[in-house]
């Protein structure tokens, strides 16, 4: 029994904190994969990847105590069945037949595909990688660590955001002290009316937060309009952002690797560069900074490993793309961008 609880302490005894530029770098290349590929090999890979370092980082407590009462494995159950049999009753392409419905009922008449079903299903897997990620992020970087990483120069973007994202869990909070607060007086949710108990002083304190925050603001002298010395850095964002479309469209459209994937880089630079130039005009001091370890150059290599694998034309970029039309077919899979889709399991280690 010592050693079986021996096993559970270890298997909860969460790593040291990651920085949250190594986590945004986590999430970026799980979110460029799973927007790019429908390789059912390749969504499984990730989605194994994120789970594992879900079950390293978030504990039994955070389990526990997480606001969102939709787990990513529900709510994976739900979309993947709902988009494989919404996308089979809309699309009318394949070869494996499964039923047919009579073509005189409008839009779900006509031959349901095993292929439609199929694509469906990849799509909801995704999408269930797309929330899981989001959600391994929730949990283990705090909101104003990542509001920390929005350039200097965005930063009443950055207050704004702040308080959105704060503003569910908040009132969630408040929710809860009322019911509390009500219970106690012997106050009971038995209808419509009794809620009615449960709105007014959520609306009351509602409002009070918000007259508090406002007053707060104009204390510190939010967006009091300080002079604005330099025009080019912000031509030199939107030129950037400019050249990055440029880029985008001659790989994709134009199908121009070389021209493309150097005005990518030109681009990109030029952004980072005009953001940087802009935030110096608003310094700021941090009274606990974050600092940069050495698991932190290991988990943003291994996510910038994986876009490479997957942006460079390295390796098999063909079995990226799948798709099941106009019949199953068996996906293709490069080892080599299998090994490189390892980096996302950088988070898990140590």
């Amino acid at each position: 029994m010592n050693d079986s609880l021996h096993a559970q302490g270890a298997r909860f005894r969460l790593p040291r904190p990651l920085h949250p530029l190594a986590w945004a770098s986590w999430l970026a290349a799980i979110v460029m994969l799973l927007t790019l590929t429908r390789n059912p090999l390749y969504l499984g890979m990730t989605l194994g990847a994120i789970a594992l370092v879900r079950w390293r980082w978030v504990s039994a407590a955070d389990e526990a105590e997480q606001v969102l009462s939709l787990s990513p494995w529900r709510f994976g159950l739900i979309v993947v069945t709902t988009a494989a049999i919404f996308n089979m009753a809309m699309v009318r392409v394949g070869m494996t037949v499964i039923f047919t419905l009579p073509a005189w009922i409008p839009l779900f008449g006509g031959a349901w595909t095993l292929e439609a079903l199929l694509y469906g299903a990849l799509n909801g897997l995704a999408l269930t990688g797309l929330f899981a990620g989001f959600t391994v992020i929730n949990r283990v970087v705090p909101v104003r660590a990542l509001l920390r990483l929005i350039p200097r120069a965005f930063y009443p973007v950055a207050v704004v955001i702040s308080i959105a994202v704060t503003f569910a869990p908040t009132t969630l909070q408040q929710i809860q002290q009322i019911r509390e607060a009500q219970a106690v007086r012997g106050h009971r949710l038995r209808g419509v009316r009794s809620w009615l108990p449960l709105a007014v002083p959520l609306l009351e304190g509602g409002l009070e937060r918000s007259l508090q925050l406002a007053e707060a603001m104009v204390a510190r002298g939010f967006a009091s309009g300080s002079e604005r010395t330099e025009r080019w850095p912000q031509l030199l964002v939107l030129a950037g952002f400019a050249t990055v479309v440029v880029g985008w469209l001659l790989q994709l459209v134009w199908k121009q690797p070389m021209w493309g994937g150097g005005l990518l880089v030109v681009g990109a630079a030029t952004l980072l560069f005009g953001l940087w130039r802009a935030g110096r005009h608003h310094p700021h001091t941090v009274y606990r900074p974050e600092v940069w370890r050495t698991r932190d150059w290991l988990v943003t290599a291994g996510a910038l490993l994986v876009m490479a694998a997957y942006l460079l034309p390295v390796f098999d970029r063909n079995t990226i793309f799948y798709y099941p039309y106009p019949a199953l077919s068996w996906p293709g899979f490069d080892w080599r961008i299998g090994m490189a889709m390892l980096g996302l399991l950088t988070p898990a280690l140590g």
